[in-house]
């Protein structure tokens, strides 16, 4: 039986990364990826910045949750090996092939904003299109972490290979105090954003290991393998989604008044207390608000669960393109240009890769699809 509350919850999430990116491309702390704001950080307090803290905690692990969950039912129709090439296919051809057919484009738009700190200087002819490349990979650092895990999830088959565990699993968090040990699962949450590198090395790989977060993004994997792939784990939850919605509302409005105009994407503040238990409140009222009031499908819907992947693979240039030439080249108002990339965002991320997803070769290096019957 086809669960559409996962299929909606995902589309969803993927469209709340869209929002994310239009206003994470204007903050105002220099963060890897963005062009600056509209004031100097710390004294310019962006208010449209709270779009960033109420997301970045907990949309990501969501989506990884989502995959963990997503991988145990696929394992259940098909063979381990057909899985994976699959998922190799979807996954790591986009992230690897994929830079050099179609995401270079955002990452020319990336070292043009790197280019006025030097950071480019004397990188010319091909040299150049390899750095556009491999700096156009941007959101599908989320694609190659999914197919690590992908391949440790053989690992991990292997060793339960009659699925033990994952049977306690379900008898522990599935039980009459199922819902308790669901939400002390987020002492894992917590566990898993100290494995953050403080204070990362400016000419080091501690920035890039904190931006995948493979230990970090892994404990949401096989938490959706594990446990939140089980139907009793998914029906307690939905029979709690309003005192979980409430709850993660008052974590979120706490976290936000104690801790606005600090760096939301920094170690230190992703992995206090505070933003880990909003964070996990968060995943788990979203699971169980769609589990209780959005397991069914649409027109609309049905597209979106099957577009909703490629969407993300290809929106990110939609950004960087237009974002910066924008900031640029018009002296429009900072609410002009939020609003504008939104649409943008919104509309011609899915044109493109209609657009792409009709090119033979094209479409199999850029978006890992097969020609759709």
């Amino acid at each position: 039986m086809r669960r559409h509350w996962l299929d909606n919850l995902r589309w969803v999430t993927v469209l709340l990364v869209l929002l994310y990116h239009v206003v994470y491309f204007y903050n105002n702390k220099g963060v890897f990826g963005g062009i600056g704001g509209f004031g100097p950080y710390p004294e310019c307090r962006q208010y449209q910045d709270i779009v960033m803290y109420i997301l970045y905690p907990w949309f990501m692990p969501l989506l990884f949750i989502l995959a963990g969950v997503s991988a145990r039912y696929a394992l259940e129709k098909r063979p381990a090996k057909e899985w994976f090439k699959a998922r190799t296919r979807k996954l790591l051809v986009p992230a690897t092939i994929g830079l050099f057919v179609f995401q270079w484009m955002v990452g020319y738009f990336n070292t043009v904003v790197a280019a006025r700190t030097g950071a480019v200087d004397g990188v010319t002819g091909v040299a150049r299109y390899f750095l556009w490349a491999v700096s156009g990979t941007g959101p599908l650092w989320f694609l190659q972490d999914l197919w690590l895990f992908s391949l440790l999830l053989l690992l991990v088959r292997k060793l339960d290979s009659r699925d033990r565990f994952r049977e306690w699993c379900g008898r522990v968090f599935g039980g009459k105090a199922g819902i308790v040990w669901v939400i002390l699962l987020g002492v894992l949450f917590w566990a898993g954003e100290r494995t953050l590198i403080r204070n990362p090395r400016p000419e080091s790989l501690d920035g890039l290991l904190n931006l995948y977060k493979p230990l970090f993004y892994l404990i949401p994997f096989l938490m959706g393998y594990l446990i939140f792939s089980h139907d009793c784990v998914q029906e307690i939850l939905g029979t709690v989604w309003k005192p979980l919605m409430v709850c993660a509302a008052v974590a979120g409005i706490i976290l936000i008044v104690t801790s606005f105009g600090q760096d939301n994407t920094s170690p230190e503040y992703l992995s206090s207390p505070l933003n880990c238990l909003y964070g996990w409140l968060a995943c788990l009222a979203m699971m169980a608000w769609f589990k209780a009031r959005f397991d069914h499908t649409s027109p609309f819907a049905g597209y979106m669960t099957r577009s909703s992947f490629g969407i993300y693979i290809v929106h990110y240039l939609v950004i960087a393109g237009l974002g910066y030439m924008m900031k640029e080249y018009t002296s429009l108002p900072p609410f002009a240009m939020y609003i504008i990339l939104a649409l943008a965002v919104f509309t011609l991320s899915p044109l493109i890769y209609e657009i792409l997803r009709r090119i033979p070769v094209i479409r199999w290096c850029a978006l890992g699809e097969k020609k759709r019957k």
